[in-house]
């Protein structure tokens, strides 16, 4: 309760929960007040419809002000569960006031999502800037705490900071750089936490955030960027690799893997939607004398970060 009304708030994250389904169910599910509403909501056997039923429902039983918080929104399959939420006071289907915070790192998935959706949101965009170095310094300083005392060298920090403001600006990122330096440093059963401990804690990060960012993707997905992965290495000079090229080598690697291989137009589908993700790159290109435009894919990552992070999944591991 807040000023004598009843508030909710739900947060998702289109990470993990990344169909209609699954979002409808985590928010009824989140916002359900069983001594009010008198329901027992299902973890499964029903779906997105039958979710929004019981949405509807208890919002105008329990509730006059909702917001809901879709974290990696960039993440979710379609813009159904957009469109019924921000339509729903208007449809009739709910009285209460809901809103919807929606939260992506991609600046371009504005102009991604469809108009109709765009319409019915009349968004409010917010842009937060990355930090530069010498805020990240000072954020990185509040965590020396973490260390004991003159384990870290004095350029640790400013190290950290400084790659991390070129990379990203992302404070959360820079302090997994730092704790994986120290974990490195651990590792190597030194007394201080040097640069180079930093530079190589910014790999580990780099597929830490690659293994993160596939989460949830299917093996048949980790075959293709291995493919993809396998194919630029042993090209370092081309800038882009049809889906015919593509697919031979990932022929070769479920063969290899002794896994089933899917068709080379689903193989495409997987790209392009690898491509919405901002997993790969694809361009479309206008081809030679004799052939139609096609599409080229690139790995948006290092080679070597897509392979460490694929690898690491153990239905993978015989790949090696």
């Amino acid at each position: 309760m807040s000023n004598g009304l009843s508030v909710g708030a739900v947060y998702v994250d289109c990470a993990q929960h990344n169909t209609q389904t699954r979002v409808a169910r985590t928010v009824t599910r989140s916002l359900n007040e069983t001594d009010e509403t008198d329901f027992d909501i299902p973890r499964a056997g029903i779906g997105s419809g039958e979710y929004y039923d019981y949405l509807w429902e208890i919002l105008n039983t329990a509730y006059e002000s909702v917001i809901v918080i879709l974290d990696e929104v960039d993440r979710l399959d379609d813009d159904d569960i957009l469109m019924q939420l921000s339509r729903a006071r208007e449809s009739g289907k709910a009285e209460c006031h809901l809103g919807v915070i929606a939260v992506s790192n991609k600046i371009e998935y504005r102009d991604q999502l469809n108009e109709r959706v765009k319409s019915s949101l009349r968004e409010e965009e917010f842009v937060f800037q990355p930090y530069d170095a010498n805020q990240l310094r000072e954020i990185l300083k509040h965590r020396r705490d973490a260390f004991h005392d003159g384990v870290l060298s004095s350029d640790a920090i400013p190290l950290t900071a400084a790659l991390a403001a070129q990379e990203h600006g992302d404070a959360r990122k820079a302090i997994e750089i730092l704790r994986h330096a120290g974990e490195l440093a651990e590792r190597d059963d030194a007394d201080t936490v040097t640069e180079e401990h930093v530079h190589n804690a910014q790999e580990w990060a780099e597929v830490d955030r690659f293994e993160e960012l596939l989460r949830g993707s299917t093996t048949q997905v980790k075959f293709i960027l291995y493919a993809l992965a396998l194919l630029t290495e042993e090209n370092p000079t081309e800038d882009g690799f049809s889906t015919n090229r593509i697919y031979k080598h990932y022929q070769a690697t479920t063969t290899k893997a002794d896994a089933k291989t899917l068709s080379e137009h689903r193989v495409y589908e997987l790209l392009k939607e690898q491509a919405f993700l901002g997993v790969v790159e694809s361009t479309r290109t206008g081809g030679g004398r004799g052939e139609g435009s096609y599409l080229e894919h690139r790995l948006v990552q290092d080679t070597d970060i897509v392979l460490q992070s694929v690898l690491r999944d153990s239905r993978l591991k015989d790949l090696a």
